[in-house]
């Protein structure tokens, strides 16, 4: 899966709108890419830990000749998968459920991500109000259940009669000619 097709799947499984989520991936991976290489570990719990680590000067082998040679200092970026990705991975069955088009990808549902309307916050006077009494609502009346129309069978069709096997000798050696 590429960055495209992550975006719209998080777009459809967030119900979120897909330019949105692209925007945040970028910002996502450039925070994450500038606080890691300041020095400072970055956790996201349920998936993963992004560390920048120095390794130590050492003595190593060369392997072709079996010299000892000295490795410099360096600096490598770790990243941890953590235990509840890991067992997600490694079971399925526990891996989180995703709405149906977030994966595989359903054009349909990313155009339709973000597009369902907000629910409105309730504002503090409104939830204050007093209650008022709602008018009886009568009740539905009751419908006569619908008739099955009787099922009609398919006229039944004949099978197409077998193909004869028709065998062929096999092809003849072409003989080279002598000039």
């Amino acid at each position: 899966m590429n960055k495209r097709e992550l975006a719209k799947s998080v777009a459809v499984q967030a119900d979120v709108e897909l330019k949105t989520v692209a925007a945040v991936l970028d910002g996502f991976t450039d925070v994450v890419t500038a606080v890691v290489s300041k020095g400072e570990p970055v956790s996201i719990p349920g998936f993963a830990k992004f560390v920048k680590v120095d390794r130590a000067a050492r003595m190593g082998r060369n392997p072709a000749t079996g010299e000892s040679i000295r490795i410099k200092a360096s600096k490598k970026a770790r990243i941890t998968p953590v235990k509840a990705f890991k067992d997600a991975v490694l079971a399925p069955a526990t891996a989180p459920k995703l709405k149906k088009g977030a994966y595989p990808i359903d054009s349909v549902a990313v155009a339709a991500a973000g597009k369902t309307p907000a629910v409105a916050p309730v504002r503090a006077s409104v939830a204050k109000a007093p209650a008022r009494k709602a008018p009886a609502k009568k009740a539905p009346a009751k419908k006569a259940p619908a008739k099955k129309a009787p099922t009609k069978k398919a006229p039944t069709k004949k099978a197409p009669a077998a193909k004869k096997v028709v065998r062929r000798a096999p092809a003849k050696k072409a003989v080279k000619r002598a000039r």
